[in-house]
C-alpha cells in the first residue's frame, strides 16, 4: 500500500535491546470532499508510522517534509487508564521516498522533480566557483 503525506514532527530513533533501531514518525493526509447538499469538508488522517531499516534517514525526515511510503497499515486499540477506548492507525513502513524536504528559513530545500533532486542552492557561497 503507499500512502502520501507531511510529517507532523521532526522523526525520532528508538532503541530496542542492545543494538536494534526503530525510526518513528506521524504524518498528516489531506483529503476533501463535497455531500451533494452541503459546503466541502476538509479531512485530516493522522497516521503514526515505524521504519526499521535505516535509522540514518532521521536526518532528512523533518517536520513539514512530504513523503511516499510504501508498506503495510495496521490498527492498534485498547482501552486506556481512563477506560476509554482508543485506537490508533499505524504504518510499518518498508519504503520511504521524499518528495520535498522540510522547508529551511521559509524556502524547501530540494523538491523531486521525476527521478532528480533540485536542491536549493541559493545559499552556496558565491565566491571561488569555478565558472
Amino acid at each position: 500500500m503507499e500512502i502520501i503525506g507531511r510529517l507532523t514532527a521532526d522523526s525520532t530513533v528508538k532503541t530496542i535491546g542492545e543494538n536494534r533501531q526503530v525510526l518513528n514518525f506521524s504524518i498528516a493526509m489531506n483529503d476533501s470532499y463535497k455531500p451533494k447538499d452541503g459546503e466541502k469538508k476538509e479531512v485530516t488522517t493522522y497516521v503514526d508510522c515505524s521504519f526499521w531499516r535505516d535509522a540514518k534517514r532521521a536526518q532528512w525526515l523533518k517536520k513539514g517534509a512530504m513523503v511516499q511510503l510504501t508498506g503495510r497499515i495496521g490498527l492498534n486499540a485498547y482501552i486506556d487508564r481512563e477506560g476509554n477506548a482508543v485506537a490508533r492507525l499505524t504504518f510499518h513502513v518498508n519504503e520511504i521516498n521524499i518528495l520535498v524536504f522540510a522547508k529551511k528559513e521559509g524556502q524547501p530545500i530540494a523538491v523531486r522533480e521525476g527521478m532528480n533532486f533540485v536542491p536549493d542552492v541559493s545559499e552556496l557561497p558565491t565566491e571561488d566557483l569555478p565558472f
